[in-house]
Order: structure tokens, then C-alpha cells, then sequence
């Protein structure tokens, strides 16, 4: 539903996250290059380091990546020296994907640069504000994983109604 209005870019929920979303992956782009590791990787290494020998498919629904895109992402993951896929005994279907001693020895240093972005994006953030933001957030993926397939709630896609944009920066 379109009713004629712009939408400024500020007031525009999906554009501010987006906008968000790629400065970070820009961040942790630079700090992880070095390590010879890349943004599109770094979602499955920290599934991975939560628990070792997941299956694609359950990488796939950890980290909301399309099967055809997990296969090719493990498979530079394979070559890249940091998972490493082992068949199941019982089930030739299944593979369990297993991180290399090279992918255990980066975990110090990718995760000390993602938490560094994270600090570095929220400095002058106080703790409640943060953790507002953050359980706001929360809900909001939830009311989209939780919608149907092709719906939105009210036709206006990366809007919200009453949003005001944000004071321009000083």
C-alpha cells in the first residue's frame, strides 16, 4: 500500500538497520581480514563455537542462511583451513561440520573484534538503554519470523507509523 508520502530514509526502520548492519559488517570486515576470515563466515564459526558438529541443516536454522548459501560458504570454510565436514556413521545423508584447530585458535581474537565493535558502536550508550534496545530488537525479529510468508502487518514495509526521524547529528 502506497499512500504517495516519501519516506525519509531516517524515519525508515529497515533502512536505518540495513544502514546499521553494514557499517558493522564493514567494521568486522577490517579487523578480521588479517585472520583470513570474512563477514559472511563469522555467523557460522560463532554457532559453531557454541556447539561443535552441527549438520548444515541445523547451521542453516542457527544462523537463517539458505541451504544452496551454507553449502558454498562451508565449502570456502573447508578450503579456508576452519571447518572441516565428517560423515555420520549412521546416517550417509548427514555430515557433521567440525571446526579445524586453526578455527579454535582464532576464537580469542574474532570474538575480542566483534566485541570490540560492539563497544565502539555503543559507547555513549548507557546500560539500560542498550538493553532496551536490545530486548526491542529482539521482538521485532520475533514479530517477522513469526509473520507469514509474504505478509507485512500494515502494507508499509520499513515503517513505522508515528515514527519521528532522529535529531539531525550535531
Amino acid at each position: 500500500m502506497n499512500d504517495g508520502s516519501p519516506l525519509p530514509r531516517q524515519s525508515s526502520l529497515g533502512y536505518q538497520i540495513n544502514h546499521l548492519a553494514r557499517l558493522m559488517a564493514q567494521a568486522l570486515r577490517e579487523r578480521i581480514a588479517p585472520l583470513g576470515v570474512v563477514p559472511g563466515q563469522f555467523a557460522q564459526l560463532l554457532a559453531l563455537y557454541e556447539q561443535d558438529g552441527l549438520s548444515q541443516r541445523e547451521l542453516c536454522e542457527r544462523v537463517r542462511i539458505e541451504q544452496p548459501t551454507m553449502a558454498n560458504t562451508l565449502q570456502r570454510m573447508e578450503r579456508d583451513g576452519l571447518v572441516r565436514r565428517l560423515p555420520d556413521p549412521t546416517d550417509g545423508r548427514r555430515a557433521a561440520v567440525m571446526l579445524t584447530e586453526r578455527a579454535r585458535r582464532l576464537e580469542g581474537e574474532l570474538v575480542g573484534a566483534a566485541r570490540g565493535i560492539n563497544l565502539e558502536a555503543t559507547r555513549n550508550i548507557d546500560n539500560d538503554e542498550l538493553f532496551n534496545f536490545m530486548d526491542t530488537l529482539a521482538r521485532i525479529i520475533a514479530n517477522l519470523e513469526a509473520a507469514p510468508e509474504g505478509s507485512s502487518a500494515s502494507g508499509a514495509v520499513g515503517s513505522t507509523p508515528g515514527l519521528s526521524p532522529p535529531p539531525p547529528p550535531e
